[in-house]
């Protein structure tokens, strides 16, 4: 067992009298509540955006059996999807994906009580997942989208063609992208009739509005502490693997949610 002490750097950080630290954080929280009243107002705009039609007919595996996208808002208007990096033919899904999911079981609780239901999609057959579900000891709602185009419609999943031609539009962008498979986050909205709708989408670092742990770590002294590894999320590892060592990865290697299974 490791018994060292991990520390903070107090050389290089300046330590100064409670005076002094109350009139820093003072200024600090003017900054503070300017990025809390534009994050509202940015929030006030997203909802303004238009919605479009969802006409194409997605069916999905689930332990329930196949089921419609309008099925699994499971009674409620919203729905909230988390594209999981699964490709079929993968030994388990993505790490940061992975981190990313932990953090749902107990969202998905408190989302259901205000009309959303929180849903997670891969590509992976039902049979992968369910057995990568039984590992994690994960609850929430997970399903298969296996042989269907919904995650290449929804941005996160390209063909051969695509990739052969060196660049994907990921994130509203013409970009060189290093895997097939991407992380994001759909949500539509059902109305009375049935009709679904897309809302919203978002991907690269917008994902990880769902890693809370993020949120976090950014109010302590170190931070992510990611500055000197290779690339962000290099840290991260399925939770029931940190006790073990992995190798370094290698610089340039794929960042967040694309590193190979």
């Amino acid at each position: 067992m490791n018994t060292a002490i991990a520390t903070t750097d107090t050389a290089s950080h300046p330590v100064v009298a409670r005076e002094r630290w109350l009139a820093a954080r003072k200024a600090l929280l003017a900054r503070e509540k300017e990025l809390t009243r534009l994050h509202d107002q940015i929030a006030r705009e997203r909802r303004a955006l238009p919605w479009v039609r969802v006409e194409k007919d997605y069916v999905f595996d689930t332990p329930q059996g196949q089921r419609r996208l309008a099925d699994l808002f499971d009674g409620r208007s919203q729905l909230l999807v988390q594209h999981f990096m699964f490709a079929p033919g993968w030994e388990q899904g993505c790490k940061s994906c992975s981190y990313m999911a932990d953090h749902n079981d107990c969202a998905a609780l408190h989302l259901a009580q205000r009309d959303v239901t929180l849903l997670v999609v891969s590509r992976a057959p039902l049979a992968a997942i369910e057995a990568f579900r039984q590992r994690m000891g994960w609850r929430f709602a997970w399903a298969s989208s296996h042989g269907s185009d919904f995650n290449h419609d929804f941005g996160v999943n390209f063909s051969q063609e695509e990739m052969s031609a060196g660049k994907v539009d990921y994130n509203y962008t013409r970009q060189p992208f290093p895997h097939e498979e991407a992380p994001g986050i759909s949500v539509f909205c059902r109305d009375a009739a049935g009709q679904v709708f897309h809302a919203y989408s978002r991907y690269g670092r917008g994902v990880e509005v769902m890693m809370h742990t993020y949120s976090l770590l950014d109010l302590t002294p170190k931070g992510r502490d990611e500055d000197t590894l290779d690339y962000p999320m290099a840290w991260v590892r399925h939770h029931d693997r940190y006790a073990e060592t992995a190798p370094k990865p290698a610089r340039g290697a794929a960042s967040c949610c694309g590193a190979t299974p």
